[in-house]
């Protein structure tokens, strides 16, 4: 974990909260190329009724549609949440290369529970469960409480 590392998840918990304020569920990601330039970027946009409009996904279907399999193992995917097994096996499929994520599938989990929010419904795997062998960062603390705030504001405000 370096300072890009950091200054990009940064990014991505600020895509959530974003996300949060506009009645989605927080999850923000970056897609970022191998020289460090930010080729895409958004944020959950579940909120109009398509359980699979997470950002995670997005980044892949632009991958697929905008970059060679050469690029797309040279990126890396910087997000404020692990993938869900849903995005981790479409990353695979589609061959990004790094992960970095501010919080994990256990501590979403945790979270949700202690919200007393129901899960999501799916199983919680982590993304080396779905993509075996893929190069993974994360959890980083300094986000914790952060991320965990923004699943306590959900759905309680919006701009």
């Amino acid at each position: 974990m370096n300072a890009t590392d950091i200054a990009c998840l940064r990014r991505c918990v600020d895509l959530a909260g974003k996300a949060v304020s506009a009645g989605d569920e927080p999850f923000g990601s970056l897609l970022v190329s191998a020289d460090g330039t930010v080729l895409f970027e958004d944020r959950n946009r579940t909120g109009g009724g398509d359980p699979t409009r997470h950002p995670e996904f997005a980044i892949v279907r632009f991958a697929a549609e905008h970059l060679s399999p050469e690029e797309r193992r040279g990126a890396t995917v910087y997000t404020s949440g692990e993938h869900c097994a849903m995005c981790a096996a479409a990353h695979g499929l589609v061959g990004l290369g790094r992960i970095v994520y501010a919080t994990s599938t256990p501590q979403l989990g945790q979270w949700l529970a202690e919200l007393g929010r129901p899960s999501l419904g799916i199983a919680p795997l982590r993304v080396t469960d779905v993509v075996p062998g893929i190069e993974v960062a994360g959890p980083v603390e300094q986000f914790a409480d952060e991320v965990r705030a923004l699943h306590a504001r959900r759905g309680t405000d919006r701009d």
